[in-house]
């Protein structure tokens, strides 16, 4: 056992993932290696028998696709749907290859197997050819940073293992691939239900004489250049008592030494590192991919989500940048809407401020677009909160990728990777003024805050805003009201009704919002505001203290009974198809400061209630 152990870390680890489209017979290719390999235990190998019986699609045989099919949805349906990890090992090399799904409604597994891959086993169905899916997962994986690809074309039995039609085959890949990047392109004819061509080579291939499958991983070469840097993603402030202070993590590039100074990149704050501890006790140098707490000689402001870097190698920061996304999320990505954003351990905001285009897969030309579906691979500009440290992903899988988290459902929407940054990003500066927001306010002698009504077409929200401001004004406060249809006269005349330019629209107006609210003015803004996701943004935009919602829920047909603007008619009789409530959704707030029945609630109570608000 101690021999083995031995020989197990003496050996190097590939990384690789199985893809193309459905049913090229991935999930059996994966089995057929382990069977071969012989990394089967007896239990293993019973219940795969027993499973075989139950659902396999091979007679009397053994369906080596069960292997890595684990859930009970993929064994019924006979495809993959999550993405299957499994260890093996040969007397030269260890792997770890990950089993993709096919079908392009799980494109997103198959973009999480890609992240941490080193080679992409490309499967093509002799029979069928180069797929749209094929294209899209090769323009994956090359996005992803794989350079290294194999080129299985299976199935070669169905075809009498003809070689004109492997060449055929071989040809149309490499065509699409000659602009993704890739390094090498190994192709190999194979059956994986049969073994052909797998561990050992197919008699039924004489024209063939390239290596076997696994004698091809084993023996294929992944550049990894050893960073000069140090990227240190703190994970947790590791204070066990009083006496300990330390920064835990993992060393995503370079190494890190007993006597090295750090710093920490967003601050600038420095130390020298005098202890490095890991499970095993202390170390003197830690490298990449090791786990460790680094104590510092002084105690400095570093926390989860900051990046400890070499002081003399510092890394860069960027507030916007350009992207590939891979969009992941069944509601569409919108241009002006805010998400998170996720890059290593640094967490901000973030919202698309530019669909540059999306890529057809089949001719990989660029298309316009102005929203991002489902499986979409688009080029966009992003606008942060915040600066964040970054490289690109063709530089630093850690700093260059991240991910994009839906603000209200959580829901991961999109994976992206880093182009460069914009120029901008480093061009503008904020300027500091003399006169504050507090030096405003102190003259108008009130302070500044933002009514925000909300509410369908029709509901009264104009209505009660303006006489929100007679009654301020007539009490000596500075106001003004942005009303949706006056706005959209100038400001936002360039904007439709489509969900994207609503979302702008909200944008718009709630940065305007601010700055009045920065003047010392009380400002009303009344527009329909229909997604609440918007009026979040501008609540966090504005700041919660400042930030007054008031939902007027006047229902629907009272809404149409009244159509002061003979919206609701022309929305009936298909004239105006994005009108919110009819055609297009209204998400009604879930807790509003305030909610109004302007149907039900007399004006001058309404406006009592607000005027005590906006006194306290």
């Amino acid at each position: 056992m101690e021999a083995y152990l031995e020989l197990q870390q003496g050996q190097d680890l590939l990384r690789f993932i199985t893809c193309g489209s459905v049913d090229d017979g991935k999930s059996t290719l994966i089995g057929r290696l382990l069977w071969d390999a012989r990394q089967l235990t007896d239990d293993q190998l019973s219940a795969l028998k027993n499973e075989s019986k139950k659902y396999g699609t091979q007679g009397e045989d053994i369906d080596f696709a069960l292997l890595v099919d684990g859930l009970s949805a993929e064994r019924e349906q006979g495809i993959t749907i999550d993405v299957a990890y499994r260890y093996f090992a040969t007397a030269k090399r260890k792997f770890i290859v990950a089993d993709t799904p096919g079908h392009e409604q799980y494109t997103r597994n198959m973009v999480t197997g890609a992240s941490t891959a080193d080679v992409a086993v490309i499967l093509v169905d002799a029979r069928q050819g180069v797929l749209t899916q094929t294209r899209r997962h090769a323009y994956l994986a090359s996005l992803m940073g794989i350079r290294q690809v194999v080129l299985a074309v299976n199935k070669m039995d169905l075809i009498g293992f003809d070689p004109d039609t492997f060449q055929r085959t071989v040809d149309t890949f490499q065509a699409f691939a000659q602009t993704l990047g890739f390094e090498s392109i190994t192709p190999i004819p194979v059956s994986a239900l049969k073994g052909d061509n797998i561990t050992q080579r197919s008699t039924n291939t004489p024209w063939y004489s390239g290596p076997t499958l696994m004698g091809c991983l084993e023996t294929i070469e992944v550049n990894v250049v050893e960073s000069e840097r140090l990227v240190f993603p703190v994970q947790w402030v590791n204070r066990p008592d009083a006496s300990f202070r330390g920064y835990s993590g993992y060393v995503a590039e370079g190494k890190v030494s007993v006597g090295d100074e750090v710093r920490v990149t967003l601050s600038g704050h420095t130390a020298t590192v005098t202890d490095i501890v890991s499970m095993d006790g202390p170390m003197q140098e830690a490298s990449c991919g090791d786990a460790v707490t680094l104590t510092l000689s002084q105690e400095i402001d570093a926390s989860r989500g900051d990046i400890l870097a070499l002081s003399q190698r510092p890394l860069e920061t960027t507030d916007q940048f350009e992207a590939t996304l891979v969009w992941m999320n069944d509601e569409a990505g919108l241009h002006g809407r805010n998400y998170d954003i996720k890059l290593a351990t640094q967490w901000a905001s973030a919202s698309i401020t530019n669909i540059k285009y999306r890529v057809d897969i089949n001719t990989l030309s660029h298309d316009a677009c102005t929203q991002l579906l489902l499986n979409d691979i688009s080029v966009c500009t992003l606008a942060l909160s915040k600066p964040l440290v970054y490289d690109s992903y063709q530089h630093s899988r850690t700093l260059g990728g991240f991910i994009l988290v839906d603000r209200l459902s959580n829901a991961t929407v999109a994976a992206g990777m880093i182009t460069h940054s914009l120029r901008r990003a480093q061009n503008v500066h904020k300027q500091v003024l003399s006169i504050t927001r507090q030096n405003r306010e102190k003259l108008n002698g009130h302070k500044g805050k933002v009514i925000w009504f909300t509410g369908l077409s029709g509901s009264g929200k104009s209505t009660l805003a303006n006489a929100l401001e007679v009654e301020l004004h007539a009490s000596g406060y500075r106001t003004y009201l942005l009303d949706g249809d006056n706005v959209r006269q100038g400001l936002n005349k360039d904007l439709g009704f489509t969900d994207a330019d609503r979302v702008e629209n909200i944008r718009r107006i709630a940065e305007v919002a601010k700055l009045m609210m920065d003047a010392g003015l009380i400002v009303m803004t009344a527009f329909i505001s229909p997604f609440q996701r918007e009026r979040q943004m501008a609540r966090e935009l504005i700041g919660e203290e400042n930030f007054v919602e008031v939902y007027v829920s006047t229902p629907l047909e009272v809404c149409e009974q009244r159509d002061v603007k003979g919206l609701y008619k022309k929305a009936r009789s298909g004239q105006l198809p994005n009108l919110s409530g009819v055609g297009s959704p209204y998400e009604a707030p879930d807790a509003a400061d305030f909610e109004i029945d302007a149907g039900q609630t007399e004006l001058d109570n309404a406006i009592t209630q607000l005027m005590r608000a906006i006194r306290k």
